[in-house]
């Protein structure tokens, strides 16, 4: 699922979570929680960090309920929170983090990608288990980049906007992402 827009049906419950209605809200962490879980996990690697991080992030848009209507981007929002909020937890466990596990993530990383053709069938298990593996050895913020750009396919221009960098930087990060996926990829093979 993306993080998109609003559609007409998603204006009518962030209406009713603007009014402080706990059914939409609910209805909408469930919609929305499985995909920032898995955006933190990505950065984090930690399923508890993870899970805290998202629900910090609920709880930064419950506070911002009655803005929620006139953003302009609130998957954007919401990702850029997770970011930061995941970004932070690294730093605030940097001494006790462990080796990352992919338990977990490696059947959701890229949910979207739709198989093209028969050929795309062929993908084993094994060669989507090193790609998550290779994708977890990122840096913080490449790896984010990517995610926005792979997995949630916004668009250059929107991931500089919401990250407040260049559409060169994002480029930048992407290239550097696909290099070094490339990089592991032909060390495990």
């Amino acid at each position: 699922m993306r993080l998109d827009r609003p559609m007409d049906g998603e204006r009518t419950e962030l209406y009713h979570i603007a009014q402080g209605n706990q059914l939409a809200f609910d209805s909408f962490m469930d919609r929305y929680g499985p995909q920032l879980y898995h955006h933190a996990y990505g950065i984090l690697g930690q399923r508890e960090l993870a899970e805290e991080v998202v629900s910090d992030v609920f709880l930064e848009v419950w506070k911002n309920r009655s803005r929620l209507q006139q953003m302009e981007s609130l998957a954007g929002w919401m990702n850029t929170i997770v970011y930061h909020r995941s970004v932070s937890a690294l730093r605030h466990h940097r001494r006790q983090r462990r080796e990352v596990s992919i338990d977990g993530f490696q059947d959701f990383l890229f949910p979207q990608i739709q198989p093209a053709s028969p050929i795309d069938h062929l993908i084993s298990d094994e060669e989507s288990r090193r790609l998550n593996e290779a994708i977890a050895l990122l840096p913080p913020r490449t790896k984010h980049v990517f995610f926005l750009a792979k997995v949630e396919r916004l668009s250059y221009a929107d991931i500089a906007r919401m990250l407040d960098i260049t559409e060169a930087t994002v480029n930048y990060h992407i290239t550097q992402a696909l290099s070094q996926l490339r990089q592991q990829l032909r060390r495990q093979a």
